[in-house]
């Protein structure tokens, strides 16, 4: 397999802008904590990021529409089919109420992404679980292949997040009301 100029092009631009961000903004330090408030820094990566989620679970269920048509004519394949649609609508449910959460600054976005952070393997293992036990398939004909590489990877990812969202001074300001309130107070002094 040969990778052409272009895959490297969007590789290097997927890798060195966000590294050419963190670079320009760890040389500037602000001195006032209290600055540090809204979507900026890497608080806009992630904010970027979560919007386009439940349009990537959109893409992904319209790329499988036609693999939802096969096990249809199998015995109990329509209640496979329609579980997995449901689960995957549920999750999409959820990505969306993450992501309003996150554009109304609600102080409630942190434990809601933490939820959609433990939701990624829960998903995947019950859709797992529930296409092998309703078609009599093997897990490991599941998952075969690179099946375990995209949540995997999805769920270390976004783990790194959770880790932020807990430890930035950022996602404080922006997302506690008290912290909001004491900037509010304190400006008007």
């Amino acid at each position: 397999m040969q990778f052409s100029i272009w895959h490297w092009a969007i590789l290097l631009l997927l890798i060195g802008v966000p590294v050419f961000f963190a670079v320009r903004s760890a040389r500037k330090p602000s001195q006032d904590k209290s600055d540090l408030v809204g979507f900026g820094g890497w608080l806009l990566l992630l904010a970027l990021g979560q919007t386009v989620s439940p349009l990537r679970t959109l893409g992904e269920f319209a790329a499988s529409i036609e693999g939802y048509k096969q096990p249809m004519t199998l015995p109990y394949g329509p209640l496979t089919t329609y579980g997995e649609v449901v689960l995957l609508l549920a999750f999409l449910v959820l990505q969306l109420v993450v992501t309003i959460a996150m554009f109304r600054r609600s102080p409630r976005f942190k434990r809601l992404f933490l939820l959609q952070w433990i939701a990624i393997p829960v998903v995947f293992v019950v859709d797992v679980v529930w296409v092998s036990a309703l078609i009599q398939v093997p897990v490991s004909q599941i998952l075969a292949g690179d099946a375990l590489v995209k949540p995997i990877v999805s769920f270390v990812v976004s783990g790194i997040w959770v880790a932020y969202l807990y430890n930035s001074v950022r996602v404080r300001n922006t997302f506690d009301r008290a912290a909001a309130s004491a900037q509010i107070a304190t400006a008007f002094q």
